[in-house]
């Protein structure tokens, strides 16, 4: 058969770098060996079912049979402007700085190409999720990392950004709880981050992806919690892992007027927006009981216990994540982290993720995720425990 070559776009993507921990989890399994897999970020835990049984009710009215109002369903508009109020106390314009997303990473992956040009740069943090490049690329940009450092607690210095880059900068990525080291972000740090953006017309985008998860009783921050912060950006909120929805693909981007309005646009060019029964589903999930929201909480926080003494009582030692579900544990000497976790997977059938897949500050560090059942998190530590390497 003819084979037509890709365009010169796709060759620059950068490559999937966890389809290769999928493919030799995969193989492990097909071996027939046990394996308990701490590297996914997949929730484990099903759709809570009053949100499944709006969808059933809205999936047999035949209005959202028919195409979708191109720029979403005013009823789901309106129920994330009543979410941020009654979460956050902040004022959102249903109509005007609300944008529906087909999940939170197309939101992620579209919004430079709304903002960007050749030759302009996104400040991406380091480690940080790798679909920030994605769109950086797509667009023609260029990236500069900002390191997150543990000296820092996992927050980028702003005073170490070099002028050159500012000149150049027009978006800032930034996400809170952190995706891959579960770092927390204070409203002072906000504060700071709107006059940095301020002084250099930076547009912020922060994703809020784990927003619904903290611990110890700290509720994370929104970013637009901050004064001036919808003058300065956005935030990009997803149902997947507040409502265990990541299947749904639902999620929503809220906050500067003009940026809201040209992901409107460039989304008028992809879809007719998500299928009605889903935005139904999501207005209940925003805006019915909260009960399954906090009752998942607790459910993560009682699995990083689990963990945090499991993983420390082999000497393992790290820093209880304070948010996400996510944990963020130094190699042992002598490793990198894909060699780690490859002597992971190959002499326990623990699989976790490497962290160089999250950018170059990433090395030296795994990712473990809190989604599986506790007596297995347990038990990775008890196999692990058995190489004798802490």
């Amino acid at each position: 058969m003819k084979s037509f070559e890709q365009s010169e776009l796709l060759k620059r993507l950068p490559s999937q770098f966890f389809a290769a921990l999928v493919k030799k989890v995969g193989q492990a399994l097909k071996e027939g060996y046990d394996v308990i897999n701490l590297g996914q970020g997949n929730p484990d835990q099903p759709t809570p079912s009053h949100i499944v049984e709006r969808l059933k009710i809205a999936a047999e009215d035949p209005n959202n049979h028919k195409y979708s109002p191109f720029r979403g369903k005013s009823e789901l508009k309106k129920a994330v402007a009543d979410f941020y109020l009654r979460e956050y106390d902040v004022e959102i314009n249903p109509e005007t700085e609300v944008a529906v997303l087909f999940g939170g990473k197309a939101g992620l992956v579209e919004i430079p190409q709304c903002l960007l040009n050749y030759g302009d740069i996104a400040m991406v943090p380091d480690p940080g999720y790798p679909d920030y490049w994605s769109g950086v690329e797509i667009a023609g940009a260029s990236m500069a990392f900002m390191p997150l450092l543990e000296e820092n607690q996992f927050l980028p210095d702003y005073k170490s950004i070099h002028q050159d880059v500012l000149k150049k900068a027009k978006l800032m990525f930034l996400n809170y709880p952190n995706n891959p080291t579960g770092a927390t972000a204070s409203r002072e740090f906000f504060e700071e981050t709107v006059q940095f953006a301020e002084e250099h017309s930076l547009c912020i985008v922060h994703d809020f992806a784990y927003g619904a998860i903290g611990y110890d009783g700290h509720k994370p921050v929104s970013f637009l919690q901050t004064e001036g912060a919808k003058d300065n950006g956005i935030e990009i909120y997803t149902l997947s892992k507040t409502y265990n929805m990541a299947g749904w693909r639902a999620g929503f981007a809220i906050g500067n007027k003009s940026v809201i309005e040209a992901i409107n646009l460039f989304q008028d060019h992809l879809y007719v927006s998500l299928f009605g029964a889903v935005q139904s589903a999501a207005a209940a999930a925003l805006t019915e009981s909260q009960d399954c929201v906090k009752e998942l909480v607790a459910m993560y926080e009682s699995r990083r216990k689990a963990l945090v003494e499991s993983f420390q009582a082999i000497g393992w030692k790290f820093q209880a994540p304070p948010g996400s579900f996510f944990a963020w544990l130094p190699v042992p000497s002598g490793y990198t982290s894909v060699q780690f976790a490859d002597y992971l997977l190959d002499k326990t059938h623990v699989a976790v993720a490497p962290g160089s897949g999250f950018g170059q500050f990433g090395e030296g560090y795994i990712r473990i995720g809190l989604l599986t059942e506790e007596h297995r998190i347990r038990e990775a530590a008890e196999r692990i425990g058995r190489l004798n390497l802490f």
